[in-house]
C-alpha cells in the first residue's frame, strides 16, 4: 500500500485540516438538544469536555500508527496493516459513506439552511446545498495545491470569526449561569452516553491530517503534532464557543433549541445579531465540506492503488487531484443531499464510525504485539491507557445507542456488510483475473 504521491502538506495546513474538519454546525446546533436530555447547563459543559478528552486519545493513538504507517487512507490503511486487509476494506466503505458522503450531504444542507436564515429566500435551499458540494469539488478538482491554500484561508477566517463571537460573548453574558451545582453520578448515566454520541458529529474530523498522512512532508514528526494541535485547539474553542451559548439565556430558553447559537446571539447583541451569526456559520461549513471532500477522495485513492478493478479511483490529474474520486465522492453526497434528512444523515454518522476508529485504536496494541521490533517515531503517551479509555468509551456509547434507537444499528451493520461484500467480490476477481 506504499503512495506514490509526493509529499505536498506541512505543519500548518494538515493541522488547519484537522480544525476544518472539525468546527461545522455541531457545536452551534447540539447544545439545546443535550440541555432537553440532560436538564444542565454543568452537565452539557462536562458533555464537551470529556468529548474532547475522547478525540483528544484517537487522536494521539491515530498518530502512533499513522506515523510509522504513513499511508493516505485513513481507517482503510491502517485496518488493513493492523488486522486484515478485509477489515481495512470494510473500514474504507464506512468511511466512504458515513465518514464523509453523509457529513459532507449533511453540512450541505446545514449551509443552505442557515443561508436562508442569514439571507430570508435568497436561494431555495436544496439548489444552495446541491451548489456548495459542486463548487467546492471543483476547486479541489483544479489543483490539489491551490485547494489547499483555499483550504487554509477558509480554516482562518472562520476561526477569527468565532473567536471574535467567543469574546464578546463572553463579554455580556451572565457567566453565573455555568455555575449550576453538578452531580459526579451523571457521567457514567445513559444520558451522558447518548450525548457523546450527539457531540461526536461535532468532533468528527480530529483524525483528518491521517487520511493524508502519505502526502504530509516529515510524517513522523508533521503528524503527531497536527493531530494534537488541532484536536486540542478545537476543544478548547468547543468549551469556550459552549460556555458563550449557555451563559447568554435562561436555560429554559436553551432547553430543545436546535438553532441555540442564533438565539444566543439575538440575547446577547440584538435581534440582528442572529442573521449575523447565522452566515458566518455558512462560511464556515464551506470550509467544512473542503476539508471533508480533501480528505474523503484519499480512502477512493487508496483502494484504487490496492485493487486493479478499482485503479480508475486512483486516477490523477496533471495538478495531483484525484479525480474520478473527486466525481464518485461528490455524486454519493448529491445523491444523499436530494434524498435524506439532515437529522437521519447526522444519526448515520456517530454509530457507524465509533466502530471504525474503536477498532483503529485497538490496532495499536496488536502492531505493538504482533512487530516489537518496528521502529516507531512516535509513542502514544501513558500508553495503554489512552488507548484503552478510547475503546471503553466507544464500546459504551455504541451498546447506549443501540438501545437508544435500534434504526442506527441497522444502519452500520449494512454498511460494514456491504463493505465485507465488496472485499470478497474484488479478492474472487483476483483470483480469477491476476495481474
Amino acid at each position: 500500500m506504499s503512495s506514490s504521491t509526493p509529499h505536498r502538506y506541512g505543519l500548518r495546513t494538515a493541522a488547519l485540516l484537522v480544525v476544518a474538519s472539525m468546527v461545522g454546525t455541531g457545536v452551534f446546533t447540539t447544545s439545546g438538544v443535550l440541555l432537553a436530555e440532560l436538564h444542565s447547563v454543568s452537565a452539557v459543559l462536562a458533555v464537551w469536555i470529556v468529548g474532547g478528552l475522547v478525540a483528544l486519545a484517537g487522536a494521539l493513538s491515530y498518530a502512533e500508527l499513522a506515523a510509522q504507517l504513513p499511508e493516505s487512507g485513513g481507517e482503510y490503511a491502517l485496518l488493513a496493516r493492523a488486522f486484515h486487509p478485509a477489515i481495512g476494506f470494510t473500514a474504507g466503505v464506512v468511511s466512504i459513506v458515513a465518514g464523509f458522503a453523509a457529513p459532507i450531504a449533511a453540512c450541505a444542507i446545514a449551509f443552505a439552511r442557515y443561508l436562508d436564515a442569514a439571507f430570508p429566500g435568497l436561494v431555495p435551499e436544496l439548489p444552495a446545498a446541491i451548489v456548495i458540494v459542486v463548487l467546492t469539488t471543483a476547486v479541489h478538482f483544479a489543483h490539489l495545491r491551490s485547494g489547499a491554500r483555499f483550504q487554509d484561508a477558509l480554516t482562518i477566517a472562520k476561526i477569527v470569526l468565532v473567536a471574535i463571537f467567543v469574546f464578546g460573548g463572553a463579554t455580556k453574558g451572565d457567566l453565573s449561569r455555568l455555575a449550576e451545582p453538578f452531580d459526579p453520578a451523571t457521567l457514567v448515566s445513559p444520558p451522558f452516553a447518548i450525548g457523546l454520541v450527539l457531540v461526536y458529529f461535532a468532533y468528527t474530523g480530529w483524525n483528518a491530517a491521517a487520511y493524508v498522512a502519505g502526502e504530509i512532508d516529515r510524517p513522523a514528526r508533521t503528524l503527531p503534532l497536527a493531530l494534537l494541535l488541532g484536536t486540542g485547539g478545537v476543544t478548547a474553542l468547543y468549551v469556550a464557543i459552549n460556555a458563550v451559548l449557555l451563559a447568554s439565556a435562561p436555560r429554559a430558553e436553551l432547553e430543545g433549541v436546535v438553532e441555540i447559537g442564533a438565539v444566543a446571539a439575538t440575547h446577547l447583541f440584538g435581534a440582528t445579531a442572529g442573521r449575523v451569526l447565522a452566515a458566518v456559520i455558512a462560511l464556515g461549513l464551506v470550509s467544512t465540506i473542503g476539508a471533508f471532500v480533501v480528505t474523503g477522495v484519499r480512502v477512493y485513492d487508496a483502494i484504487g492503488r490496492d485493487h486493479p478493478a478499482l485503479a480508475v479511483l486512483a486516477r490523477r490529474n496533471a495538478g495531483g487531484a484525484p479525480v474520478i474520486a473527486l466525481l464518485v465522492q461528490a455524486g454519493l453526497a448529491l445523491l444523499m443531499v436530494a434524498t435524506a434528512s439532515f437529522e437521519t444523515l447526522l444519526a448515520a454518522v456517530g454509530f457507524t464510525l465509533s466502530i471504525a476508529s474503536g477498532l483503529t485504536v485497538i490496532g495499536v496494541a496488536i502492531v505493538r504485539l504482533r512487530h516489537p521490533e518496528r521502529p516507531r517515531p512516535y509513542r502514544v503517551p501513558l500508553y495503554p491507557i489512552t488507548p484503552l479509555f478510547f475503546v471503553i468509551i466507544m464500546i459504551w456509547t455504541v451498546y447506549e445507542s443501540i438501545l437508544y434507537a435500534r434504526e442506527i444499528a441497522l444502519f452500520g451493520v449494512a454498511t460494514i456488510g456491504l463493505g465485507l461484500l465488496g472485499y470478497f467480490v474484488l479478492s474472487a476477481k483476483n483470483r480469477a483475473n491476476p495481474a
